[in-house]
């Protein structure tokens, strides 16, 4: 039977890590942002007994303040709280149960498993993730142990020895305030309401001194968590990917597969040379056509598609034949995606990487470009997604 239940909690688990990796494809847009995140759990708690399975469960609270250093790696401090039971089925006149309360602060490393192996995707829906730490267990209230004591010891006289109970089942018996060391082991599953919030599901497992229950077993006690709350980032957990960033790239999910394709009628460059006449001379004055070229870029991308080269082969082209001509390159973000700080990024990152572009690629002297971005507080475009762009244009 206990084989049986392994291979099926194997067989979930790689069902989860399978269906982190069907979410992913192949254009890198975003970077982890490391951040904090808070989180309130409620739940129930099962401590290892000789008594029934309910007769040993309690309810459970957790707050936890965590910090995500990288889209794998994380650490936390988890305050879990309320009440633990103990039971003994001494003998046939009774059954004796009781219960105490607790407070256990533990720091946990944190390790998410999907994004280990499926890589980081901004908007997946499901995270799988294990945790493990050390703390303390802060036991107090423990009168009702020393009540159930009473009571087998009313029917069963007690052998003692140097002023200790020998044939009793509460030999470890404690009160006041103890606390413990304790370790835990758990996993954790994430399902993504949004950017902000997550519902976090974790069970842990969690060992520490014999005295717990009062109950000499002569091995370690143990008791465990289910819990389920809600997640709340503080802060941005992704921004849009720029060039020189060294941090693993990303995915934003699938709609960044959404290429927005504008067809633009080709204008030849051209000189319009206008003949004014004098007494003395004919002087030419020569008048240069402007250009403008919309580069267009994907849901919060700053990534040029390959559909896009084109204008800027021709944007290069006409700075050529022009040397004295500048360029201006505006960086825009439609209103209708993110929020006024995002955009702002987009705004300045899509009109940076045409710039670069120029440069690098092309040998335009950078002086000759005035980078300047929007954000999402102009959209030159009454149709929401053209405004995932960089206007371009020279004279």
């Amino acid at each position: 039977m206990k084989i049986k239940k392994s291979i099926l909690t194997c067989m979930l688990m790689l069902g989860f890590v399978s269906a982190s990796a069907q979410e992913t494809n192949p254009q890198d847009d975003f970077v982890f942002n490391p951040h904090w995140y808070l989180q309130v759990q409620g739940g129930a708690q099962y401590t290892l007994g000789e008594v029934s399975f309910s007769d040993l469960l309690s309810p459970n609270a957790q707050v936890t303040l965590g910090y995500n250093f990288d889209e794998v790696f994380g650490a936390r401090l988890a305050v879990n709280a309320w009440q633990s039971k103990g039971g003994s089925d001494y003998d046939k006149d009774g059954k004796y149960s009781w219960k105490w309360k607790y407070v256990a602060p533990t720091v946990d490393l944190t390790v998410n498993l999907s994004n280990l192996f499926c890589g980081f995707n901004a908007q997946r829906f499901f995270n799988f993730s294990v945790f493990a730490g050390l703390g303390a267990n802060i036991g107090f209230d423990n009168d009702e142990a020393a009540t159930a004591q009473a009571q087998i010891d009313k029917l069963h006289q007690p052998l003692m020895y140097k002023g200790e109970k020998l044939n009793t089942p509460l030999s470890l018996l404690w009160d006041g305030t103890k606390p413990r060391f304790v370790g835990q082991a758990g996993i954790m599953a994430d399902f993504r309401l949004s950017d902000a919030v997550s519902l976090g599901i974790e069970v842990a497992a969690n060992t520490l001194s014999d005295h717990y229950n009062s109950k000499p077993a002569k091995n370690a006690d143990w008791y465990f968590n289910a819990l389920a709350g809600l997640k709340i980032n503080l802060g941005e957990t992704y921004v849009p990917w720029q060039p020189g960033m060294k941090q693993r790239k990303g995915i934003l999910g699938r709609k960044t597969r959404v290429v927005e394709k504008i067809v633009e009628k080709e204008v030849p460059v051209e000189k319009i040379v206008e003949k004014k006449v004098y007494v003395d001379k004919i002087v030419e004055v020569e008048h240069i056509e402007p250009m403008r070229r919309d580069v267009f870029f994907t849901i919060s991308s700053t990534r040029i598609d390959p559909t896009e080269d084109k204008k800027l082969d021709e944007i290069a082209s006409y700075l050529k034949v022009y040397p004295n001509a500048k360029i201006t390159v505006t960086g825009y973000a439609d209103k209708g995606t993110g929020n006024a700080k995002i955009n702002e990024r987009l705004g300045k990152g899509r009109a940076q990487v045409v710039a670069d572009r120029l440069v690098k690629q092309y040998k335009i002297d950078r002086s000759r470009i005035i980078v300047d971005s929007k954000g999402d507080t102009e959209q030159p475009f009454a149709e929401n997604d053209k405004n995932r762009v960089t206007i371009c244009i020279a004279e």
